[in-house]
């Protein structure tokens, strides 16, 4: 498999006025094309500031993050923007929906700013939306659907753009456990078809199902596991 993103001695610092807290301690991290991994550890481990510096969402202190051979962090902050609409989903435990708009303008609104026509983000949408189950909710607005149902238009937010990686943080945080297990088959479904996933999580059960494990202590990595294929079953309904 082709590496798709690749850090080296990343980097990350605080300041505050209380002083330093550095978030990420050189951490390294190689994940490859279609690759669905999981990040756990406990509160304040890093897990978040991760995902955040090696997106290019936050800067780093020292370090260097690859993402399709490109070094993230020597781009412009316009640049940064660009590649991540163009080659970057996310999905996070705040649905973060426009509630005024539908299912189907709070998909395509990140497509129309990369630049797509009406017509063509109006489509992507649409068949996006049909992709996680939801063709026949495109029309409602967030506050009409339930909250499995938001979190599938985010999920579909963030494929429409046909990533080469989503990005998911605590993406069952916000959600009962039947409609949690929901959402999983969805993303596990859609890594069997070839999507790269990065998730962070404090759930075991969630972080089971990806095919690699990451812990994270202190702002550092403290193991890197490759899970059974037994445990990688479909969530419990």
């Amino acid at each position: 498999m082709t590496d798709l993103l690749v850090a080296k001695g990343v980097r990350k610092v605080y300041r505050t006025a209380a002083g330093e807290v550095e978030a990420l301690r050189g951490v390294d991290l190689t994940v490859a094309e279609s690759e669905f991994v999981a990040v756990m550890g406990p509160s304040g481990s890093g897990k978040t500031t991760l995902l955040n510096c090696l997106s290019g969402l936050d800067d780093i202190d020292s370090g260097t993050v690859r993402l399709n051979g490109k070094v993230l962090h020597e781009m412009s902050d316009a640049e940064r923007t660009r590649d991540r609409a163009e080659s970057m989903g996310f999905v996070f435990q705040a649905f973060n929906l426009i509630p005024v708009l539908s299912a189907a303008e709070n998909v395509e609104l990140p497509l129309l700013l990369a630049g797509a026509n009406s017509s063509e983000a109006r489509t992507r949408a649409i068949e996006t939306l049909g992709r996680v189950g939801l063709g026949h909710r495109v029309g409602h607005r967030p506050p009409e659907l339930s909250g499995g149902e938001q979190q599938r238009v985010t999920i579909a937010r963030a494929l429409a753009g046909r990533p080469a990686l989503v990005w998911a943080d605590e993406p069952t945080g916000a959600l009962d456990s039947e409609t949690a297990a929901e959402v999983m088959d969805l993303l596990c479904e859609l890594h069997a078809e070839g999507l790269t996933l990065i998730l962070v999580t404090h759930d075991a059960a969630v972080g089971a199902l990806a095919a690699r494990l990451v812990r994270m202590r202190d702002g550092r990595i403290t193991a890197d596991d490759r899970l059974a294929a037994a445990a990688r079953r479909p969530a419990a309904r």
